[in-house]
């Protein structure tokens, strides 16, 4: 199969192409490039870029780049809740209305399955109960807000020859060579690592979903192979229940596994509104997916690679930090304010 995995050179794409070369399929990217040089470790070996010749940008995308692809990865996106609420319009303008765009040409070009990556952020405020896909949806930042908007506009295109999915992926943890520092199983090992020190600003009692970048890359790869009519409009969750934790227990992992490390739990920005438990139920019975990394091991695996490969506070702090990469890239050019990259282009 012909995949088209769109955001192929960030922290899950880099995952995902991986897993998905491993199956046999044939994998071309889309990416605008902001992450391509942060790497830790060695370089990976990136697919073609759907358009040859340099970075994609997801907004300029049209029927005429997708043909021949049989599937669709969507991936792309500006990926985190501080970001989202420092560019609100353009959050909107490439999660929400640069998806839905993707979408529809995607559809004109025949492609046949869309996979799209959700967020168990949809859920919002949920409280301590075990959340399913059936719950209220209640987004509490830009970016959860620009997921359920675009799963309402794939689920309004969809017909017999066009089948989206919806993978609701719980918060990512675990080592990728484009690594991400700013989702908090990976930042806490981090801080661990650095500074001998897991510092908590919350007061630690909001629950967090997790799952490791290999699982969400394997959940996806089921979904290329499934009988349509077990993936057509449906939304899965993805994660296992086990990695159902509140933020004091992530935590707490990471003391244990990084030697010699002080735990801070400070609550000096006080609960965190977000706070949910997740049912995964559906995509097991459903998929027969099952999550095979638990976040201890996801934390000694990351302990590992940061020692490794000589992770160092700067590259912490500014490489491999979303906003602090994107902030660096406006104030020196190479993006404008609509992040686009050397002015608009196609």
């Amino acid at each position: 199969m012909r995949v088209l995995v769109t955001g192929h050179q960030g922290y899950l794409g880099t995952v995902m192409v991986g897993v998905l070369r491993a199956a046999g399929h044939d994998v071309v990217g889309l990416d605008a490039g902001y992450f391509a040089d942060c790497v830790l470790g060695p370089t990976p070996m990136d697919p073609e870029q759907i358009r040859p010749g340099g970075p994609v940008d997801l907004r300029d995308i049209t029927a005429d780049d997708l043909t021949g692809v049989d599937a669709v990865v969507h991936l792309a996106a500006l990926s985190n809740d501080p970001l989202g609420n420092l560019a609100p319009d353009v959050t909107y303008e490439i999660n929400h209305r640069a998806s839905t765009r993707l979408a529809h040409a995607a559809k004109a070009a025949g492609v046949s399955r869309f996979l799209y990556a959700s967020t168990c952020s949809v859920y919002g405020s949920a409280g301590d109960d075990l959340v399913d896909e059936e719950a209220p949806l209640r987004p509490l930042t830009p970016y959860a807000e620009s997921k359920v908007w675009v799963e309402d506009d794939l689920a309004a295109i969809a017909d017999s020859g066009f089948a989206p999915v919806f993978l609701r992926n719980a918060t990512a943890f675990g080592f990728s060579p484009r690594l991400r520092a700013d989702i908090v199983l990976n930042n806490l090992v981090g801080h661990a690592v650095l500074t001998g020190v897991v510092k908590v600003l919350s007061d630690g009692t909001p629950w967090r979903p997790l799952v490791h970048a290999q699982d969400i890359a394997e959940a996806f790869l089921l979904c290329l192979t499934a009988p349509v009519k077990t993936i057509w409009c449906q939304a899965f969750n993805v994660g296992t229940e086990a990695n159902n934790l509140t933020v004091a227990e992530i935590a707490q992992a990471v003391v244990e596994v990084v030697p010699a490390t002080e735990l801070r739990i400070t609550g000096q920005t006080g609960a965190d509104p977000r706070s949910y438990r997740v049912d995964f139920a559906k995509v097991r019975d459903r998929l027969g997916f099952q999550a095979q990394w638990s976040v201890a091991a996801g934390a000694a695996e990351l302990y590992a690679t940061y020692t490794n490969h000589h992770l160092t506070q700067d590259a912490f702090d500014d490489r491999f930090t979303r906003l602090a990469r994107l902030k660096e890239l406006r104030e020196s050019g190479v993006l404008d304010e609509t992040m686009y990259q050397g002015g608009r282009v196609g």
